[in-house]
């Protein structure tokens, strides 16, 4: 056995060792789901479980109530390992961020004794409002990740993937002023807010004919009056467009702002238009971490792999925009449900679930460590 193989079952018996305290982290986190910016508990619970074993806790941090960082060795290579404790509203952890949180804390667990011999700093960021918010690109900009030299999580789906591509999204808020009048008595006195909408969802719908593949626009109209004898002075609609990379994301937002200033011009109306929650980017996968990370999967007898275009958003991202990042997907349902779907919440404390969330702390721990040795 050389040196390397001799550290790397060190690093499995670890996470092997704190296989319970994961496991009941987990299982908490899931029983108690707590959406964006409210997750208090699971924030609370994965900090003090690694302030317990020796780990320099800041908590709140950055600014954000339910983020922290907890720090371990003083090498000159840092590693961020992210975890994610949100959950979705009306379906819990039925995204499995529960297993993203511990595997994460376990990852850190594993390295935490090694940093002097591998020359590295460990550093776990717990980052809130996945789902909705932005939380990593909130922290990304208050200086979470200043220093990093590596980037990773793991993530549940319902297949394995190394090489994790993702849509850059963003959001948009929109809200019609028009003025009000009686549909009957005076009706040529309004201006009718909703249908400064409709003429920009028409317009959305011709303009869908001209999108390239890969950019997607969609929304719901959130209120467009209250009575059929009322013009509506106010309607409002939420937004969201996804694009393959930042750059049309940009393209895309201007031609989709454009559609709704149509509505206001046509109808007279006036029209606000603002992001409720920062831009999504698209997540780039750094391939020599992903060779890391894959050669390590194999070792654990994780599936093979397969070749994905893009198939969701994620605030880790941004991150890897800035820092060398993986954010390989690991398979917990057999392809039988995925992510925001019910069943999706029982499976992240499923067996299969389990094991992938064992599997990720290794895993991480393993390329953190390879990772570590290459950059001495």
């Amino acid at each position: 056995m050389t040196a390397a193989d001799g550290l790397k079952a060190a690093l499995r018996d670890r996470v092997r060792a704190h296989q319970e305290d994961l496991l009941t982290l987990s299982r908490r986190i899931h029983g108690h789901p707590e959406t964006a910016f409210a997750e208090h508990r699971a924030a609370a619970w994965c900090a003090d479980l690694l302030r317990e074993h020796g780990f320099d806790v800041i908590a709140p941090a950055y600014g954000l109530d339910t983020a922290f960082t907890a720090t371990a060795g003083s090498g000159p290579v840092t590693v961020a390992v992210v975890c994610e404790y949100d959950a979705l509203p009306g379906l819990g952890h039925a995204c499995g961020h529960n297993l993203i949180a511990a595997a994460g804390v376990g990852a850190a667990l594993a390295l935490a004794p090694h940093t002097g011999e591998l020359g590295l700093t460990v550093r776990v960021v717990g980052t809130p409002a996945e789902e909705r918010g932005g939380g990593k690109a909130l922290l990304l900009e208050a200086g979470a990740f200043d220093g990093v030299d590596a980037a990773m999580m793991v993530h549940p789906c319902p297949f394995e993937v190394a090489d994790f591509r993702s849509f850059a999204l963003g959001t948009l808020s929109v809200a019609y002023t028009g003025r009000s009048a009686h549909a009957s008595l005076d009706p040529y006195e309004g201006r009718n807010a909703a249908d400064a909408l409709t003429v920009a969802q028409v317009a959305l719908g011709l303009l869908r004919q001209q999108l390239p593949p890969g950019w997607k626009v969609h929304g719901v109209t959130t209120g467009a009056g209250t009575a059929p004898n009322l013009i509506p002075g106010r309607a409002t609609a939420e937004y969201e467009i996804r694009a393959s990379a930042a750059e049309d994301l940009r393209e895309l937002r201007e031609r989709v702002e454009a559609c709704f200033r149509a509505g206001a011009l046509a109808t007279g109306c006036e029209v606000e238009l603002t992001r409720p929650e920062p831009d999504y980017l698209d997540f780039r996968t750094d391939p020599g971490l992903s060779a890391l990370w894959q050669a390590n999967a194999r070792a654990l007898g994780r599936p093979e792999p397969l070749r994905r275009e893009a198939f969701a958003c994620t605030d880790m991202g941004n991150v890897s925009h800035v820092v060398p990042s993986i954010h390989p997907v690991l398979d917990i349902t057999g392809g039988a449900c995925g992510p925001h779907e019910a069943e999706f919440a029982e499976a992240a404390v499923s067996p299969m679930g389990e094991r992938a969330l064992l599997d990720g702390a290794v895993g991480m721990a393993w390329t953190a460590a390879d990772f570590a040795a290459a950059r001495a």
